[in-house]
């Protein structure tokens, strides 16, 4: 890929495990960036071979007989994704004369500010522009990047012949080796926190490492949820030879997929901290990576690789977007769950497609399904907890948990099994059964039990129905994780629509109703934080008292934040959201501590 500015200034970021599994084949020849998962790589086998069948390659099937089968399936995989990308850019930059759609819909696209699309527009009113159009084309026109994502923890240990394989054999070692064989040019997207083994593994693969040139071939992006995680990690892969190459910044809640909630810190107040040290950030960083370069013997540049920041987390509006960009200078934002109804972006089948678009407000909720224990992002009515509901009722809860991405739980087994797994479930109820409980408190322990869902098969089913693929192992059920920003979308759109929602050309968003995401945000940190309060009633107080005094404060001190600034910059926006902050910290302020002694 070229490393021209890029074409957009906004990215599809990764969606469940299906959902973006081929976006970069969709939308990299118009210029998009987007991210796919590594997570399933019987999904990504079964799709190579779709692809291949389609463009007409011969296909060889890798199967799980084969000696590192799943970092080969990646591989294999990626280097067709680049192939499709490839040629479709090359077909869009010669069809100058003859089927000139595809170029026009990409320059159509583009932001009404960019200068690509200013020139090409001059261009095309010169006499005799066809001279200098093929030309120009080639060396202005950038494709899409197509970036991957690794869950970090998502590590689970394989086994060969009932004996467990080295550590560079589980998932996610397996699925970053499988990225760094490919041929792309393009970013690993590291989200869930640290893993030091893992980060360990980098150092294995030149194309993390700067050539001659400074060049980067593979650059890693850290999804973090605050400047001091930003840090801490930048500077753990620092110390490697390794460079962080974008910091992507996303809302702990108000976001698809799992939400990793932090301690009471806003988006707004972490954006900020980002703008002022972006600069102390990268400098620091580049003195201990300086250091571990050359103690490596590499070449070492003499001035700091290029690094972004970009956010993503509930943006829903052309004004949203442009403040962000312009206030805090991010050089990318993403936009996530609106693209679930873009249908020739993504996979989606139309009977998920028909819930997301006709869900409300209360559809959207932080649900606890999830077998990693951490809070996940759902609508009601996803034909996946239908499935799961129907198992419950004929007293057959979980999953045959056929794929085991998601297992993680050593509580009855020395290898790891997954918590929404039949077996998992069967033993949890037995023992919940030992322990005699009234009916009441029986019932809340086996619903927590039961809840979990086998979501690593069902984020990935989509991909399989949308291309009549065979779910015979899978299963029909679906399972969706948007974020609840969604809500005020309501309808499907094309790709350009889409686009030309997010640049301002047009407004998909009929509701008046919506939210500014920073004030959704503090609203569902808020309810957050007053479940939290709850949980500690009764327990251990004094242990959490602190914890909660420490929320408390920095949720106000983040209200305080946007007082300021929406007075004071951002009051073209929206009148009276002032008054709004105020009665969310009369809310907040009001919420009482339990006694104890802090």
């Amino acid at each position: 890929m070229s490393e021209n500015t890029p074409a957009h200034n906004f990215h599809i970021p990764v969606m469940g495990i299906g959902y973006t599994i081929d976006t970069p084949a969709k939308v990299a020849q118009y210029g998009i960036s987007s991210v796919i998962s590594l997570v399933d790589d019987m999904l990504i086998e079964k799709m190579r071979e779709f692809y291949s069948k389609k463009i007409n390659k011969p296909y060889i099937e890798i199967t799980n007989k084969i000696d590192d089968f799943r970092a080969k399936r990646i591989t294999a995989y990626l280097d067709l994704l680049d192939d499709i990308v490839n040629q479709k850019f090359k077909e869009l930059k010669q069809n100058i004369v003859n089927k000139r759609e595809e170029l026009d819909k990409y320059i159509e696209m583009l932001p009404d500010f960019s200068e690509i699309k200013k020139e090409f527009i001059k261009i095309l009113n010169q006499k005799d522009y066809m001279k200098i159009l093929k030309e120009w084309v080639h060396h202005n026109l950038t494709a899409g990047s197509i970036d991957v994502n690794i869950m970090t923890k998502l590590d689970k240990e394989n086994f060969k012949n009932k004996e467990k394989l080295p550590v560079e054999f589980n998932d996610a070692h397996a699925a970053l080796r499988g990225y760094a064989n490919s041929k792309l040019e393009s970013s690993i997207v590291l989200s869930a926190g640290m893993n030091p083994k893992l980060y360990s593994y980098f150092e294995q693969f030149d194309d993390f490492f700067p050539d001659k040139a400074g060049w980067i071939k593979k650059k890693i992006i850290l999804k973090v949820s605050d400047y001091r995680s930003a840090a801490i990690q930048g500077k753990f892969l620092a110390k490697k030879g390794i460079w962080v190459s974008e910091y992507r910044i996303e809302s702990g809640l108000n976001c698809g997929g799992h939400a990793f909630a932090n301690d009471g810190n806003l988006m707004g107040p972490i954006l900020e901290e980002f703008k002022i040290n972006r600069k102390t950030l990268i400098d620091s960083t580049f003195e201990i990576y300086s250091q571990a370069l050359n103690a490596k013997q590499k070449f070492c540049p003499n001035k700091p690789p290029v690094t972004k920041i970009t956010a993503q987390g509930g943006v829903g509006t052309a004004e949203e977007h442009e403040f962000l960009i312009n206030y805090y200078g991010l050089d990318s934002v993403g936009w996530g769950s609106p693209f679930l109804l873009v249908p020739d972006a993504v996979n989606i089948d139309q009977q998920t497609l028909d819930l997301l678009c006709n869900a409300d407000e209360n559809d959207f909720y932080l649900s606890n399904i999830s077998p990693l224990g951490v809070p996940f992002n759902s609508v009601r009515g996803n034909t996946k907890d239908l499935e799961k509901a129907e198992l419950i009722r004929l007293n057959k809860p979980g999953s045959k948990c056929p794929k085991r991405y998601v297992a993680v739980n050593k509580e009855f087994t020395e290898r790891e099994i997954c918590t929404a797994s039949r077996f998992y479930q069967k033993h949890k109820i037995a023992e919940l059964d030992a322990q005699g409980l009234d009916i009441k408190r029986y019932q809340v322990a086996y619903d927590q039990i039961v809840d979990k869902s086998c979501i690593c098969v069902g984020l990935g089913t989509p991909a399989l129905l949308v291309n009549e693929l065979d779910t015979k192992v899978e299963g029909v059920g679906v399972s969706v994780c948007p974020g609840p920003n969604l809500a005020y979308f309501s309808k499907h759109v094309s790709l350009k629509e889409m686009v030309d929602h997010i640049y301002g050309r047009i407004n998909i968003i009929k509701t008046k109703k919506r939210p500014h995401m920073f004030m959704k945000e503090l609203n569902m940190y808020i309810d957050f934080f007053k479940n939290k309060v709850n949980e500690v009633k009764g327990s251990n107080i004094e242990k959490h008292i602190a914890g909660l005094q420490d929320f408390k404060e920095k949720l106000n001190a983040g209200i305080n934040y946007y007082k300021v600034l929406f007075a004071d910059r951002y009051k073209s926006m929206r009148s009276g959201i002032i008054n709004e902050f105020e009665n969310l910290q009369k809310e907040l302020n009001g919420i009482r501590l339990p006694a104890g002694k802090p």
